[in-house]
């Protein structure tokens, strides 16, 4: 069954790609989503069995590479941890190919797509299943290659070369990172096998190496090295300027990416390694701080975003930040318990907004929409239940995990933790109002489509609806089902194979120990967010254009999201470039090329031609050459040169 749940997308991936001109599209969307379907029930057996009933177990695929005394087997390591992630991966997945059956009905190249959808499952699953890190990393690159083909699905468009160029570009920045993390683990254990260097992590604790002069303690360096990679994939701050962009691929990519695949791998490295992590103190003060930093970040950006998708995606960056947090305080359940949640909730907003774009002619700017309530009925209830259980709605699924993760802050003993504390409530208030602003801005208030537009209006195909539908229950009951289950009083044993907690570790405990004002600070950030955004979008529609012309400096920062596009671009990207024009121009075409093909290789060429000429193969030429050689003779010989 593992084995089938692993790599039944693979097998998709393979007809559609390679057989897909000849079985047509149509075949390709089913086999593919045929498979996805199966491989999503095996997945709930899956986890019922492991994480309920039967326990972990590791499933030997084959030996893989032995060399010297580095062996890395290719394995599937099922546990909780998991489970979970093939609950996320492929019931996410399923929908999202069911829902892209609609929605790309009418692109040419549907089986490319497919394939590319399925590849994107096969390496997500293969990362979440890995037993060691080399494997792991296998799976880390496989999603960031899917990605690239993704989000370039439609390469002959510029801005979405671009998107992948960056993305990927960026993630290796990330990946860096983790391949010396790796490297150093297998220097300082022997091993990259997960229960070999979790059981060394008591003695990489207490040890140190010399780099330029200078004791560093091992632990830590690994942990920040491993951070570093998650920091690329999950789009944490400084590393966060792909995410964004990505929006540039079919809306479906942009559901896949955001709520199940891609950047759900940097928290589940981190929730891995939890034997590392929590003996590392500083290291995870530092994940606390990069998380509460994306969190406000993120979030203070999707404040003014006009593009629906791109609001939706600094939103997924937000929530990211709060999972780092969560990690970063040894709350792991209850980053997971956020991660199973979001999922539903993001991949129904992502979704939804792609049967709103299909309804508007593929119109993305919400200062164009407005009023659709009625003309849409179905894609404004699906996307009102993702608005709520992203804000925090009492018993909606993001009401049970993200309000865990602001209390775990409190609670947290953490150096960093009020400070993280502070923007997560602050962050929760602007998450609300971007998220109201967005419902207001597109489903409410007086139209500002064309009459063009209104007369082609149309409500999604049922094969949209259906996974918006599923996903909406999950937003609804994810979080009240499986709240006990994750960070309730019966979590301990659930989690005992997969996540380690230091013995003095207790913020599972401590969290619903705080005062009262802490456990309803999220809640009064979400009422405050609607009041806010229904008074300056229903109430009052002319005043953000008035707010936004009075404090112009701000408005423009954060429409250019904090400059670190442009930063980069001045640092990094010109320089680059002008390094590259200098060896193009200078290095190879001065140098190479004037002394080599444009220098002496060229006037040899020249000469040989010019004597080559001589060989015409006339024998009169010949004669007439042996007649002037002849008479050169005999004149040297009479002008006395024969003396």
């Amino acid at each position: 069954m593992y084995e089938a749940i692993v790599f039944l997308p693979l097998l998709g991936a393979f007809i559609a790609g390679v057989f897909g001109p000849i079985i047509g599209a149509r075949a390709s969307t089913y086999v593919t989503s045929g498979f996805m379907v199966l491989v999503a029930i095996l997945s709930a057996v899956a986890f019922a069995k492991v994480a309920i009933y039967e326990g972990p177990k590791t499933i030997t695929i084959l030996e893989w590479i032995h060399s010297g005394n580095f062996e890395a087997d290719w394995k599937l390591r099922i546990d909780t941890l998991t489970a979970i992630m093939l609950v996320v991966v492929n019931g996410v997945s399923c929908l999202v190919h069911i829902y892209s059956i609609g929605y790309m009905s009418h692109d040419p190249h549907q089986p490319r797509f497919f394939a590319y959808l399925s590849l994107f499952t096969f390496a997500m699953l293969m990362l979440v299943t890995a037993d060691n890190f080399l494997q792991l990393f296998f799976g880390w690159e496989g999603v960031g290659l899917a990605s690239y083909l993704l989000i370039g699905f439609w390469f002959k468009k510029p801005s979405a070369n671009a998107a992948a160029i960056k993305a990927f570009v960026v993630n290796r920045v990330g990946d860096f990172g983790l391949i010396l993390g790796i490297g150093a683990i297998f220097f300082t254990v022997g091993s990259i096998h997960f229960d070999d260097v979790f059981a060394a992590a008591p003695a990489l604790a207490e040890g140190n190496f010399v780099f330029l002069g200078q004791i560093v303690p091992i632990l830590p360096t690994i942990c920040l090295l491993l951070f570093m990679g998650a920091m690329g994939k999950s789009a944490q701050f400084l590393l966060h300027t792909w995410l964004p962009d990505a929006m540039e691929g079919p809306t479906p990519v942009s559901a896949l990416i955001h709520a199940a695949t891609m950047v759900t791998a940097g928290v589940f490295l981190v929730a891995r390694c939890s034997p590392l992590f929590e003996l590392a103190p500083s290291a995870m003060t530092v994940v606390v701080i990069f998380g509460a930093i994306t969190a406000f970040f993120a979030a203070t950006v999707g404040l003014v975003q006009n593009d629906i998708k791109r609001v939706i995606a600094y939103s997924t960056c937000s929530q990211l930040g709060y999972m780092f947090v969560a990690l970063g305080v040894g709350a792991y359940q209850v980053a997971i318990f956020h991660l199973f949640t979001h999922a539903f909730f993001k991949a129904l907003l992502f979704l939804g907004a792609g049967s709103l774009i299909h309804a508007v002619d593929n119109e993305q700017d919400m200062t164009k929409m407005g009023g659709l309530r009625e003309m849409i009925p179905f894609t404004w209830l699906f996307m009102l239940i993702g608005t709520l259980a992203l804000t925090g709605f009492p018993f909606m699924a993001g009401y049970f995990s993200k309000d865990a993760i602001i209390e775990a802050a409190f609670a947290a003993h953490n150096p960093a933790h009020m400070f993280a504390f502070t923007l997560l409530v602050v962050s929760a208030l602007f998450t609300s109002f971007y998220s109201w602003r967005l419902m207001f801005m597109t489903f409410h208030g007086k139209t500002r489509l064309t009459n063009d537009q209104l007369s082609r209006i149309h409500e999604s195909p049922m094969v949209m609806l259906i996974p918006l539908l599923l996903l909406s229950v999950g937003a609804v009951a994810a979080g009240f089902a499986f709240k006990s289950l994750f960070i309730g009083d019966g979590q301990a044993g659930f989690w005992a194979s997969s996540i380690f907690t230091a013995v003095d570790n207790h913020i599972l405990h401590d969290l619903h120990d705080v005062p009262k004002l802490v456990k309803f600070s999220p809640l009064i950030m979400m009422v405050t967010g609607f009041v806010l955004a229904w008074y300056y979008y229903i109430a009052r529609p002319d005043l953000p254009a008035v707010v936004a012309r009075e404090h112009e400096l701000l408005y423009r920062f954060l429409v250019k999201k904090w400059y670190f596009d442009e930063l980069y671009h001045f640092i990094f990207v010109r320089p680059a470039k002008w390094l590259a024009r200098l060896f193009w121009k200078g290095g190879d075409g001065f140098i190479i090329d004037g002394f080599g093909p444009d220098g002496i290789a060229s006037t040899v060429l020249n000469v040989t031609r010019n004597v080559v000429r001589l060989q015409s193969g006339f024998v009169y030429h010949y004669a007439f050459a042996m007649l002037l050689g002849v008479a050169g003779l005999i004149s040297w010989f009479m002008l006395g040169g024969g003396k």
